[in-house]
């Protein structure tokens, strides 16, 4: 792998040489790719550029405030040409999905992310493994671009980063976040609001698809593996979407004494899709790898065929090993 370092002004070259540019979330999107591009969306809009937005997958319902979130569209494969293709928190190519069409209408490619397992596929990556999210390095771009923060853009990047450190409490939340977070009030973000919106309140069938998921919580390992499931049945019994099940797995993880968790759920064509997390110092990426999948060391997930129980002993199986290795 080539270095993987931030490298904001490649990334500002390419867009000022570029008048037509696409913006891509990853699939099943979450608030760090989603804050991200709605902030790049504002930012490159005020610099006079054409901005397209494309996600393979559904905006949450809970992201549907953000600025431009109406505005997102699955690739059908009649877009283009760009200019530029851009991919924020995409961390392969893989998770594109549809967007990968995109490319082939681009004349450049970039991406900003903040994977450590980027695999850096684009033309120009600028990719820190070590960022607590996307949306810190969105910050700086914008600093390069000299595009000045405004109330909407403060809630896109706070969004992204407010997400992906998990409200400001997981181990990778440093001093940058902070100082991002004091330029971002002073903008008049509405932080009680969006907390809220983010992080407390909660759709009754997501509520009630979390009883579901603690009625199947087994423990392993004296307690040191968590792990919990889903089946379509219990997502239709609930009229719950795929998005309900997001943050489940982190009930698992808060059990004192646990210090693995995982939560498997069916999905559609055969696929189960994994959530897994770990507390520091333990990690719980390289299992991700084994099987196809990949993420931060402390959150990961997987996609693989089923059935649900065989698939889920072959993941517990490599986290048991992991654990006592």
């Amino acid at each position: 792998m080539t270095e993987m370092s931030r490298k904001p002004e490649a990334v500002a070259e390419a867009i000022r040489k570029a008048q037509r540019i696409a913006v891509c979330s990853h699939v099943n999107p979450d608030g760090d790719t989603l804050g991200s591009a709605a902030a790049m969306r504002l930012a490159l809009t005020k610099l006079g550029k054409e901005v397209s937005l494309f996600c393979d997958g559904k905006v949450p319902d809970v992201l549907a405030f953000l600025p431009g979130a109406g505005e997102i569209r699955i690739p059908t494969g009649k877009e283009g040409p760009f200019d530029l293709m851009l991919a924020v928190d995409v961390s392969d190519e893989k998770r594109l999905g549809a967007c990968t069409a995109l490319r082939e209408v681009s004349a450049h490619t970039v991406q900003i992310d903040h994977h450590p397992t980027n695999p850096l596929y684009m033309e120009v990556n600028s990719v820190d493994g070590s960022a607590p999210a996307t949306a810190v390095m969105i910050r700086e771009q914008l600093k390069v671009l000299n595009v000045d923060l405004t109330p909407e853009i403060a809630v896109c990047l706070y969004t992204g980063i407010s997400t992906d450190t998990g409200n400001f409490s997981f181990a990778s939340t440093n001093a940058e976040c902070f100082s991002i977070m004091s330029e971002l009030m002073e903008q008049q973000l509405p932080l009680a609001r969006l907390n809220r919106i983010l992080f407390r309140d909660h759709a009754m069938p997501q509520v009630k698809l979390l009883s579901r998921a603690l009625g199947s919580l087994k423990y392993f390992e004296n307690g040191q593996i968590a792990t919990m499931k889903l089946t379509r049945d219990d997502f239709n019994g609930c009229h719950a979407l795929s998005e309900h099940a997001d943050t489940l797995v982190n009930y698992a993880l808060d059990t004192i004494g646990t210090r693995m968790a995982m939560l498997a759920r069916e999905a559609g064509g055969g696929k189960i899709k994994f959530s897994l997390r770990a507390k520091e110092p333990d990690t719980i990426n390289d299992v991700a790898q084994a099987f196809g999948g990949g993420g931060h060391p402390q959150a990961s997930g997987i996609t693989m065929d089923g059935p649900l129980e065989a698939a889920m002993d072959k993941v517990l199986d490599a986290m048991i090993r992991k654990l006592n290795g």
